[in-house]
């Protein structure tokens, strides 16, 4: 196989290869843009070329832009491939930030420089957070290309991952709590309770939702997490396994969350009664519309964040609950690994991005390596 280089504009460098072709055995020219920025350099990137095709590692120029084949991903490996919550979240990034910047360009021809463009763009008008979000979907993406042999290698791979700020996540103060308590106290949707049991347990919305009185076992002061409710647009309400095999997991309960699951279990089978509609049932669940039906997870973040911002505490969600109980048990001394399985995080690394700034302070350890310096009679 023959080639050589040859420049088209200034600095416009094309490797022109003969090749065969394999239908009709004839010999044809094929122009390849190069990189190059120079002849030195186009001719090393021709002969490298060259020995690519020889060895049949070659891929092909594919002029097929970035949006068709987001269409062929999205409905032949998202679709099938992520939970449904996920894939809409996808689709979400990819219509809204992806697609208006990049997706009419050819695959092949987006670079480092276009994808750069693109998280400045997207700087001036997401969070941070969400910009990372982009990356790593397009990370993803342009792997699968690769890996299928749609383009040669993933460009993506080449700029670095935007910078997220560290932040901490929003817990309740001491003070707020009793608030918090007197705000959902009387409210319909079963908050008071709801609130109660993500506060002493940590429970994520959607395992809150999903709970069954199966799960739970008063006598012994425990439940189980088996499942979780997931909302989408598409597909409505489903339940579905936890997030990762560390999601299902047993909850030692306090007495005084023991005490309001059981007020709420003798006011729920009142209810129903009254409505003719019988006593739970083993699977029932545990936060139940009137009629017995799962609670929206949206809805039900909705209307505890209308009841706190009426309470003046507008910055209060139904996951902070979540944070505010994994925060107070790291500050009391328990263990890290320990607050991960009860969050039913995925890894214990999981819960030291999220908590790391409570664990311990510079002042603490330094009051720690006093000790050990007072004990050996060290500056005194």
């Amino acid at each position: 196989m023959k080639g050589h280089v040859r420049e088209r504009g200034k600095g416009n460098w094309y490797a022109v290869i003969d090749i065969r072709d394999p239908t009709t055995n004839r010999r044809r020219r094929k122009w390849h843009s190069l990189e190059a920025q120079g002849k030195r350099q186009a001719q090393i990137e021709c002969a490298a070329l060259i020995a690519e095709m020889d060895a049949g590692a070659y891929i092909e120029t594919d002029k097929t832009s970035l949006n068709n084949f987001l269409d062929r991903w999205e409905r032949d490996w998202a679709a099938t491939n992520v939970s449904p919550k996920t894939a809409e979240r996808y689709s979400q990034l990819l219509k809204l930030h992806i697609r208006p910047m990049l997706g009419a360009k050819p695959m092949q021809a987006i670079r480092a420089q276009d994808l750069n463009a693109l998280y400045t763009s997207l700087h001036d008008k997401l969070a941070p957070r969400t910009v990372g979000h982009v990356h790593r979907l397009l990370h993803l993406v342009f792997g699968h290309a690769t890996k299928w042999g749609n383009i040669k290698r993933n460009v993506v791979a080449l700029v670095d991952a935007p910078k997220v700020p560290p932040t901490e996540a929003p817990v309740l103060q001491l003070t707020e709590i009793p608030q918090m308590f007197d705000a959902v106290r009387g409210r319909g949707y079963s908050l008071y309770p709801i609130a109660v049991v993500a506060l002493g347990t940590g429970m994520r919305r959607g395992e809150l939702c999903a709970l069954r009185w199966q799960d739970v076992n008063l006598d012994a002061a425990t439940l189980r997490v088996e499942r979780s409710l997931e909302q989408t647009r598409k597909s409505g309400l489903r339940f579905k396994e936890p997030k990762s095999a560390r999601g299902r997991r047993t909850i030692s309960l306090s007495p005084a969350v023991v005490a309001e699951l059981r007020k709420h279990w003798a006011v729920q089978q009142e209810q129903r009664l009254s409505l003719g509609l019988g006593g739970s049932p083993p699977d029932g669940l545990v936060f139940a519309d009137w009629d017995g039906s799962a609670f929206a997870p949206d809805r039900l973040s909705d209307n505890f964040a209308d009841t706190m911002e009426a309470a003046g505490l507008p910055h209060v969600t139904l996951h902070t609950l979540r944070h505010t109980h994994a925060s107070q048990l790291i500050r009391s001394g328990v263990d890290i690994l320990t607050v991960s399985r009860r969050l039913g995080h995925a890894t214990a690394t999981v819960t030291l991005n999220v908590y790391g700034h409570i664990i311990a302070t510079e002042d603490k350890a330094a009051e720690i390596t006093q000790a050990m310096f007072d004990n050996a009679g060290v500056g005194k």
